[in-house]
C-alpha cells in the first residue's frame, strides 16, 4: 500500500510540475499584441510536435488560432504565417525590419557566409557571385555538357537491377554538383566527401544541442571535415596554377568575376551550392520517378517528348541547349512534382525591431515562419489541387502568379533554379528513354519535415526495348 501511495504521489508531482512549467512558459511569452497560440515546453517548445506531426500540427493550430499564430519551434519563439497576402508582403519586403532567420543549426553547419544567412551588401555580393556561376551562358557552354556526360555514366548500368531510387538520386545530385564545382578532382574527392556531406545535411534540421550522438553534433563535426577537404583543394589549386573550367575556378579568380571572395566565403558558397542543389534535385528527381510510375498517361507524354529529341540525334550525341529549352512538358512535370510533393515547406525571417504585421505586434528578435506549403493546395490557384496534372503548367502564366513560391520569392528566390531544372530534365531524359520500371511495393514516403522514404524507395528497372 505504501509503495502504491508513493507511485501515485510521484505521478501527481510530475503532472503538477509539468503543468507549472507549461503555464510558466506561456506567461513568459504573453506579451500585448502578439498573435494567439501556444508555446509548449521551456527550451524545447513545440518542436517535437512540429517535426512529428508537420502539416497536421499546422492545420490544427490554424483551426484553433487563425492563419497567424505564435509557437516555439527549433529553439526560437516563432510567428507562423499561413496567410498568403502576409507571406507575399514578407518575402517582397526584406530589409524593412526583416532579415533571414534560419535556425542556428543551419547557420552553424552551412556557415555564416552562406547566402541564406547574410543580408544587405553582403547578400548582394554573395547572390551576384552565385548568379555569375549559373548564368544561361555558363549553363549552356560549360555546365550542361558536364551534366549530360555525368548522367549518361550514372544511369548506364541500371538494367535488370533492383535499385533504391532515393539513394541513387542522392548520389546523383551530390556527385553532379561535385563535378560542376571541382571538375577533374571530383572523382578523387567524392569517396571521402560523400559520407561527411550526408551527416552535414542531417544536422541542419535539428535542435541545436551539441551533445555526442546527436544529429547536430555529427553535423558540426562533418562540417569541420568538409571545410578541411575544400580548403586543401583550394590550396592545391593555387600551387598548381592550372586553369580549370569549373565553379571553383570562377569563385577563386577575380578576372571577369567582380565578386572577389575570401577563402572562407568561397567554402561557405560551395557548401551552400551543394546543399541546396542536393536537397532539391535529389528529392524532386525521386518524386518525379514516383509520380510518373503512378500516372502512366503522364509518363507516356513525357517519354514522347524525349524520344522525339533522341530521334533528331545520333545515339552518342549529347543534349544541347536547344534540346533543353524544347522540354516544355518536362518542365511542367518538374513544377508539378515540386508543387504536389512540396519539396520546400516555407522560409524563415527574423524581426530586427518591434514591428506591426496584420494588426499584431511582433517583438524584436522573433522568427517568422513564412509557411507556404498550403498555397500549393489552394483550389483557387490549382483546380483539383491533389491531382498530379503537369498539363496545368503549360500555361506559363501560372509561373508568374503572385503566390508562386515553389522556388522562394523576392530577392531570395533560388538563384540556382534553372540549373536545378536542367539537371532534373537531363536525368529524366536518359531515364525514360532507356528504362521502364516498377515499384517493389511497401516503401513509405514521408512528406515532412523533409520529403523522404525512411526505408528507401525500391524499383525494379528493365530495358525499355526488351
Amino acid at each position: 500500500m505504501a509503495v502504491l501511495t508513493v507511485i501515485i504521489g510521484v505521478v501527481l508531482g510530475v503532472c503538477m510540475l509539468s503543468t507549472a512549467l507549461l503555464r510558466w512558459n506561456e506567461m513568459k511569452y504573453r506579451k500585448k499584441g502578439l498573435p494567439p497560440g501556444t508555446m509548449g515546453w521551456p527550451l524545447f517548445g513545440e518542436t517535437t510536435d512540429f517535426l512529428k506531426q508537420g502539416p497536421s500540427f499546422m492545420k490544427n493550430q490554424r483551426a484553433r488560432y487563425g492563419s497567424v499564430f505564435k509557437s516555439h519551434i527549433l529553439g526560437c519563439p516563432t510567428i507562423v504565417s499561413m496567410d498568403p497576402e502576409l507571406n507575399r508582403y514578407i518575402l517582397m519586403n526584406e530589409c524593412k525590419g526583416l532579415l533571414p532567420g534560419y535556425p542556428q543549426s543551419m547557420l552553424e553547419i552551412l556557415g555564416k557566409s552562406n547566402i541564406a544567412a547574410v543580408h544587405g551588401p553582403a547578400h548582394k555580393t554573395m547572390r551576384g557571385a552565385l548568379l555569375s556561376l549559373v548564368s544561361p551562358t555558363i549553363i549552356r557552354q560549360q555546365i550542361l555538357p558536364k551534366i549530360d556526360d555525368f548522367m549518361r555514366s550514372h544511369l548506364s548500368n541500371w538494367t535488370n537491377q533492383v535499385i533504391d531510387i532515393q539513394q541513387k538520386t542522392k548520389e546523383m545530385a551530390l556527385l553532379s554538383s561535385l563535378k560542376q564545382i571541382s571538375g577533374i578532382e571530383s572523382c578523387s574527392l567524392s569517396r571521402t566527401f560523400m559520407p561527411e556531406f550526408f551527416k552535414l545535411v542531417l544536422g541542419t534540421l535539428s535542435l541545436p544541442i551539441n551533445l555526442p550522438n546527436t544529429n547536430y553534433h555529427r553535423g558540426l563535426q562533418a562540417r569541420k571535415k568538409v571545410v578541411r577537404m575544400l580548403g586543401d583543394l583550394i590550396d592545391e589549386r593555387r600551387k598548381s596554377e592550372e586553369t580549370h573550367e569549373d565553379m571553383l575556378n570562377l569563385l577563386m579568380n577575380g578576372g571577369d568575376n567582380r565578386y572577389k571572395l575570401r577563402d572562407e566565403e568561397i567554402i561557405d558558397q560551395i557548401i551552400t551550392i551543394m546543399y541546396s542543389g542536393y536537397e532539391t534535385v535529389s528529392t524532386t528527381s525521386m518524386m518525379a520517378v514516383k509520380y510518373l510510375h503512378d500516372h502512366p498517361r503522364v509518363l507516356e507524354e513525357l517519354r514522347k517528348e524525349h524520344l522525339g529529341i533522341r530521334e533528331r540525334k545520333r545515339a552518342e550525341d549529347p543534349l544541347d541547349w536547344d534540346d533543353y529549352k524544347s522540354m516544355k512538358f518536362t518542365r511542367a512535370v518538374i513544377f508539378e512534382t515540386s508543387r504536389l510533393a512540396t519539396i520546400v515547406n516555407g522560409v524563415l525571417r527574423k524581426t530586427m525591431k518591434d514591428m506591426e504585421l496584420n494588426g499584431f505586434v511582433i517583438p524584436k528578435g522573433w522568427k517568422i515562419y513564412v509557411y507556404t506549403r498550403e498555397i500549393n493546395y489552394d483550389p483557387c490557384l490549382y483546380p483539383d489541387p491533389y491531382a498530379f496534372n503537369p498539363w496545368r503548367w503549360l500555361d506559363r502564366s501560372l509561373e508568374a502568379h503572385n503566390y508562386f513560391f515553389i522556388f522562394g520569392g523576392g530577392t531570395r528566390q533560388c538563384p540556382g533554379k534553372e540549373l536545378g531544372i536542367a539537371e532534373i530534365s537531363t536525368f529524366l531524359h536518359y531515364f525514360v528513354t532507356k528504362y521502364r520500371w516498377e515499384e517493389m511495393g511497401g516503401d513509405k514516403v514521408m512528406k515532412f519535415p523533409r520529403v523522404e522514404a525512411p526505408n528507401g524507395l525500391h524499383i525494379r528497372v528493365s530495358d525499355l526495348y526488351t
